[in-house]
């Protein structure tokens, strides 16, 4: 995954979706992404390969998931997982080049999780659990996988404030497309609806009333970048 020392514009996931040739991209957590479903592990070699080579080409590299069943490809350009033209450019050519092989996009397989921390005003604990996990910081409020592998660790402030009393839920970055059928599934599983600002996200209580956040909105997001 590139990054660049002085973070380049932003381009949003309406911008990203908006560009020719990337219909088989999704954006979620950290980037832009697409599985592509594959016949064996030498058949995703091959497309690995491929992907390999036009990002040689663009000057751009993305971080690829190669298994028997399907080769999964992420790309961005920021170390927050900020999307510009050059991962606009990258998909198209992969998507392309995919096409062209005769390999097919399936977005249900399409998700990222995220660990939701929350702690106390006066508290901070995102440099324990950045240490226990081995992460590097991020901006205020994330603790990241220097390898890009594992759920991120988003800390926030409880909200009203509950002092010594720390909590966690589950996020799960998925696919516009794809979120309501996961929200419907985990409901018929035994979930309990806490909460919905649909399209955007859901909040599910597991039976036994731990939280899991469904989000849709980066999918589509169409916010300019803060000063």
């Amino acid at each position: 995954m590139s990054e660049a020392t002085d973070a380049p514009p932003r381009m949003s996931a309406k911008a990203f979706h908006q560009q020719p040739g990337v219909e088989d991209w999704r954006v979620l957590f950290w980037g832009a992404y697409v599985h592509y479903v594959c016949d064996s592990l030498s058949h995703a070699i091959e497309l690995a390969s491929a992907v390999g080579r036009i990002a040689d080409d663009v000057g751009h590299f993305p971080d690829l998931d190669v298994r028997p069943h399907g080769a999964t490809i992420r790309t961005s350009t920021r170390r927050d997982g900020g999307l510009g033209p050059l991962d606009a450019e990258l998909a198209r050519r992969i998507q392309e080049a995919a096409r062209e092989a005769g390999y097919r996009s399936d977005p249900s397989k399409l998700q990222v999780t995220g660990i939701a921390v929350a702690q106390d005003r006066d508290a901070d604990v995102r440099p324990f659990w950045a240490t226990i996990m081995g992460y590097e910081l991020l901006g205020d409020e994330d603790a990241i996988d220097p390898q890009r592998r594992g759920p991120h660790v988003w800390v926030h402030e409880l909200d009203p404030p509950k002092p010594g009393r720390g909590r966690t839920h589950i996020d799960v970055s998925l696919p516009a497309d794809q979120a309501e059928a996961r929200v419907a599934a985990a409901l018929a599983a035994g979930g309990r609806l806490v909460n919905s600002n649909a399209p955007h996200w859901w909040t599910i209580a597991s039976p036994e009333n731990h939280g899991i956040d469904i989000a849709a909105w980066p999918d589509f997001e169409d916010f300019d970048e803060e000063d």
